[in-house]
């Protein structure tokens, strides 16, 4: 049992207007309305610090705090490798499983939270994100100057392309075996509407742009090992966009061919979401400039050893 989480937001001009209860059920739908409001009536939810009703009109620039109340935590992996660091920066083998950042049920089984138990004064920051179902190599700065460096880097690496920049390699496994030896993907990315979750990311003919180079590296039985280089950092992007150019993750329970999501069937118990695992990703390469030395510093990390039961 955690010690339960105070979310704070506040409304947005285009958000004004609705009623707290409304606010929530239409925002976070998944609690149902009815358990929004049991929620507001025990005091659960205050509006710039004061207890409100499930009718209370909101206005633009209002202050929310949802007290969610201490919940049980889903089982997860806690124990990271540490396989560099110094006064600047750390970098971490993240396991699959662990959440990266607070989100979707988990807080206290998060790396950030671990790290805030092992580095409690300057915690490190994470520098870019992993998916909780994506393992590998993971950097975080652990200094203002490293922060601000690394964090130009990763602008660098999205909107041009230079030595001084972080360049991340991925392996991952795909079904079948038939996608070419090289394959240049260049979908764009944006939300797009989902039924419970109000939406996710996916393909869209519209979106943000994203780049990703794969090269195949192995084919097996089954399934083909690739390696894939990412030039922009949209959320699952690899996911998405080998899914869009109709080669699914294996084991992906979310993304489709299409780079979309399975239709909901009415009966159906649960649905996937996007931090679900099942699906085969990890980060095997990063390069960067270090912030203080400007040495460029390259890593390594191998693929988890469930890769080996199914790349035979």
């Amino acid at each position: 049992m955690n010690q339960g989480w105070v979310y704070r937001e506040q409304v947005k001009s285009s958000d004004a207007g609705q009623t707290v209860l409304d606010f929530y059920s239409h925002r976070y739908r998944h609690s149902s309305a009815e358990e929004w409001k049991a929620r507001i009536k025990l005091g659960q939810v205050l509006l710039n610090k004061r207890p409100v009703t499930t009718a209370t009109i909101l206005q633009a620039q209002d202050q929310l705090d949802y007290y969610r109340q201490p919940w049980i935590e889903p089982e997860v992996p806690l124990e990271f490798d540490v396989l560099y660091q110094d006064q600047d920066l750390i970098v971490v083998n993240k396991p699959l499983g662990l959440p990266v950042m607070p989100g979707g049920g988990f807080l206290e089984h998060t790396l950030l939270w671990q790290l805030k138990k092992h580095y409690p004064h300057n915690t490190p920051v994470p520098i870019h994100r992993l998916g909780r179902g994506t393992s590998g190599l993971l950097l975080l700065a652990r200094s203002p100057l490293a922060k601000s460096y690394l964090t130009q880097q990763m602008r660098d690496s999205t909107v041009k392309q230079n030595n001084n920049q972080i360049n991340k390699v991925y392996r991952v496994l795909v079904s079948g075996d038939s996608i070419r030896d090289n394959l240049t993907i260049k979908q764009p990315i944006d939300q797009v509407p989902h039924p419970v979750l109000g939406y996710i990311y996916g393909a869209t003919s519209s979106g943000k742009y994203a780049h990703s180079e794969c090269q195949v590296i192995k084919r097996y039985r089954n399934c083909t090992l690739l390696e894939v280089k990412i030039f922009t950092g949209r959320p699952h992007q690899i996911r998405i966009h080998l899914a869009a150019a109709g080669y699914p993750l294996l084991g992906d329970p979310l993304y489709v061919i299409g780079g979309t999501f399975a239709k909901i069937k009415p009966d159906q118990e649960s649905i996937p979401v996007p931090g679900d695992c099942g699906y085969f990703l990890h980060a095997y390469r990063l390069s960067f400039v270090h912030p203080r030395t400007l040495q460029q510093i390259n890593f390594h990390c191998p693929t988890p050893q469930r890769w080996q039961i199914i790349c035979k």
